[in-house]
């Protein structure tokens, strides 16, 4: 598992180590302890992810009112 704190990783960095602790839980194979390591870095991993994902549609948001704001002033003069 990646020592890096949740704060450097990248949407991508989060979401591929996510897929890959999802393998690994999926095959089985690890020991309880490293089983319930590995899900917990996969709760970590998953918040990274909705953070991003949710940071990315505020900005869509605003960009979307802004256009809105914008055609409605065109439309006033």
């Amino acid at each position: 598992m990646s020592g890096r704190t949740e704060e450097a990783l990248s949407y991508e960095q989060a979401r591929d180590e996510l897929i890959d602790v999802v393998r690994r839980l999926e095959a089985g194979g690890t020991s309880l302890e490293e089983s319930l390591a590995l899900w917990e870095r996969g709760e970590e991993l998953a918040k990274v992810c909705r953070r991003w994902l949710e940071g990315a549609r505020a900005r869509l948001d605003a960009a979307l009112a802004e256009e809105e704001a914008g055609e409605d002033s065109e439309e006033e003069e």
